[in-house]
């Protein structure tokens, strides 16, 4: 048993290591424009950093998570890191968006072993609705980081230029590496899974077979395609077409935060009594109607500025009941291969992050419809994915891996 010392510093590096995927965006949020300015690029274009980032993120997933369940959490989460600073390095120095967009791909490479591996470091931890409350209480302290980022990034930019913000993540790298050895290997080599990583990586066919195990993927992919979009769309809906100051958008980002915070903070409270699944489906049903509400703002104009904040606050609190609770779901289902199970989630979470940002940017007139639009059509996709997973999901057995 973890002495309380341990738990909070334990505690503390995971929420660490879960929020890379939000540290390594955030932070840059508000240079967006700066960075399009300074190496010639058009807003769609400079949007593909966010795309190209998630592309890396979505398919390293797949390789660190059965890498995490052969050889232990923590070797695997240094190597990431090391991929990740050096990654941070090369966008430091970018001389072009070409360059840039290839070094967000390799810093997501690396970035996404910590947040895949942490996730099943808590499940190794904590079963049932005791690690849906620990993840929510994760979520709660890591959303600090896209409070605060876009402040931050909107500072730096102003005082020291957007490659600061980078070097900035070079260091955070560096930090976290030490200070990832000081807290316990989670998996012991009793626990590991000693089949070849070829045997690994052919179980993902069978898990996409699994509705089950798909709801819960589809529910958390489409809100993340949603986030996404919100994250590549945003500055440039706020500070282009509405022209609010870089320094200002980091206050209505952090609203998002804020709603994160709280529905995590609330979900971690009665999700013993109300059951996951069921507060999974009420903030899917909530985020898509908000995500209805924003489209037609988008289109229409009618409330201005606040009829984008206003639904987006709402659509980004809903993560704090649909991303812990299809997280800790899906890892449910097979719960000897929760590396794996935790690697294809993610993989689909940011692999269709990586689509939502990609067609605000494919799609970018100038206005904040592309960013309405696709909002809207994640988050009628995660209502429908979370209507997938059975009222009382009966879990498929260990074996129908390898059949």
């Amino acid at each position: 048993m973890l002495v309380r010392m341990e738990r909070r510093r334990l505690l503390g590096i995971l929420s660490v290591l879960m929020a890379f995927a939000s540290i390594s965006t955030d932070l840059y949020l508000p240079a967006m424009p700066a960075m399009g300015r300074d190496l010639h690029a058009s807003p769609g274009t400079v949007a593909f950093t966010v795309s190209g980032y998630l592309i890396g993120f979505s398919i390293g997933q797949l390789i660190w998570g059965p890498v995490g369940d052969r050889y232990g959490r923590r070797v695997p989460i240094a190597a990431g890191l090391g991929l990740f600073v050096c990654g941070s390095v090369g966008c430091a120095l970018a001389s072009n968006i070409d360059s840039m967009i290839a070094w967000r791909l390799l810093q997501a490479l690396g970035a996404c072993a910590s947040v895949v591996l942490a996730r099943a470091m808590v499940r190794d931890l904590y079963e049932g609705h005791r690690a849906a409350q620990m993840l929510s209480t994760l979520l709660t302290v890591m959303a600090i980081a896209p409070l605060l980022g876009p402040l931050i990034g909107g500072q730096i930019l102003l005082f020291a230029g957007w490659r600061a913000i980078f070097w900035m993540l070079v260091g955070i790298g560096v930090v976290t590496g030490f200070a990832l050895f000081t807290i316990p290997e989670t998996l012991p080599a009793a626990r590991r899974n000693a089949e070849p990583l070829t045997v690994a990586f052919a179980s993902y066919a069978a898990l996409l077979r699994d509705r089950t195990l798909l709801g819960y993927a589809c529910a958390g992919g489409f809100f993340y395609g949603g986030i996404f979009a919100y994250v590549a769309g945003t500055p440039f809906a706020y500070i282009t077409f509405y022209h609010v100051p870089a320094q200002a958008y980091g206050l209505l980002f952090g609203l998002g935060s804020l709603g994160i915070m709280g529905a995590n903070f609330w979900n971690a409270r009665v999700v013993r009594r109300a059951g996951s699944d069921q507060l999974l489906r009420s903030g899917a049903a909530g985020a898509a109607l908000a995500a209805l509400v924003l489209a037609l703002d988008a289109r229409t104009g009618l409330a201005g500025l606040w009829g984008l904040v206003v639904p987006l606050f709402v659509f980004v609190g809903a993560s704090g009941f649909i991303v812990a609770n299809a997280v800790v779901g899906a890892l449910g289902v097979y719960p000897g291969r929760v590396g794996t199970v935790s690697a294809f989630v993610g993989a689909i979470q940011y692999g269709s992050g990586m689509t939502g940002s990609a067609l605000v940017g494919a799609f970018a007139n100038g206005t904040p419809w592309p960013l309405g639009c696709v909002v809207a059509l994640c988050g009628i996709g995660t209502f429908l994915g979370a209507l997938l997973v059975p009222s009382r999901a009966r879990h498929a057995p260990e074996e129908a891996l390898t059949s």
